[in-house]
């Protein structure tokens, strides 16, 4: 986890971002990058290719390097390596694209949680980084003076495609020594019998090498819901999730439920790239 990106709009929820990504990157000796994202009408962004200083184009880009020059200074980055990305591109495809340019490990990103992503993250655009980034995301929605990850549920169907994945997870764990909670969601139209249930879990698990977790099952109406309540039943820290890049996440984590689950829950999300 050397070099952390976070994208920022200059709004509360991308400084919250931030701030975890500072503790981050001060317990792993870790590079920020601060990325601000330009979107500018059609006609600007022929402007821009073609070298012109538009006025309206360089007052936006001078603010930008003002703020991204203010935030470099705060006390909480102090003693850490910050440097600073501003782009002319859509929010999602500059993020992705500044990721695979700059071999980013890790991205943190900001949101507003239940009442949806607004600001830079609009609609889709989180859905869309979640989904389609190589490099694992944490969704941070709330200020958190200590980032903790000591108790992390990660939430899967643990088939054979999640392994991949998975330890990336593990190294993530290892180094919040953290307590991992494996959770598989039973819902009435993905019932399976809870000894079926255990034996792929535990054959999943022989595998890895990780004493420090336990084997969960919930049963709820939908997964969303199983994955929401297990969290706060066991006060998690953070939940963790592989992602799939074609359709969103993985098997029962396809569609509109990836998206909900990301705005629903309160907690921190961390997702892995399938």
């Amino acid at each position: 986890m050397k070099r952390i990106l976070v994208p920022t709009d200059f709004s509360k929820h991308a400084e919250y971002a931030l701030k975890v990504a500072a503790q981050i990157a001060r317990e792993n000796n870790s590079e920020i990058i601060l990325l601000h994202m330009l979107e500018l009408p059609h006609q600007g962004t022929d402007a821009v290719g073609s070298g012109s200083d538009i006025p309206e184009i360089m007052f936006f880009k001078n603010k930008a390097i003002s703020n991204l020059e203010d935030l470099m200074d705060v006390d909480y980055l102090k003693g850490i390596n910050v440097s600073e990305i501003i782009q002319f591109e859509k929010a999602f495809e500059g993020i992705l694209g500044v990721s695979k340019k700059n071999n980013i490990d890790f991205i943190v990103m900001g949101s507003h949680g239940a009442s949806g992503f607004q600001e830079m993250f609009i609609g889709s655009n989180t859905e869309k980084v979640v989904r389609f980034a190589e490099v694992p995301v944490l969704v941070i929605k709330n200020e958190m003076s200590t980032f903790n990850a000591k108790n992390l549920v990660f939430a899967s169907d643990f088939s054979q495609e999640i392994k991949k994945p998975f330890r990336q997870l593990l190294e993530f764990a290892k180094g919040f020594d953290a307590q991992l909670k494996l959770v598989m969601v039973n819902t009435p139209n993905t019932f399976k019998p809870t000894a079926v249930a255990e034996k792929i879990m535990a054959d999943f698990m022989a595998e890895f090498d990780y004493p420090n977790h336990s084997m969960h099952i919930y049963n709820d109406v939908n997964v969303e819901k199983g994955i929401l309540n297990f969290a706060n039943s066991v006060n998690a820290d953070l939940i963790g999730m592989c992602t799939h890049g074609r359709t969103g996440f993985a098997h029962f984590f396809n569609g509109s439920i990836s998206e909900d689950l990301v705005n629903h829950a309160v907690r921190p999300v961390i997702t892995f790239k399938i």
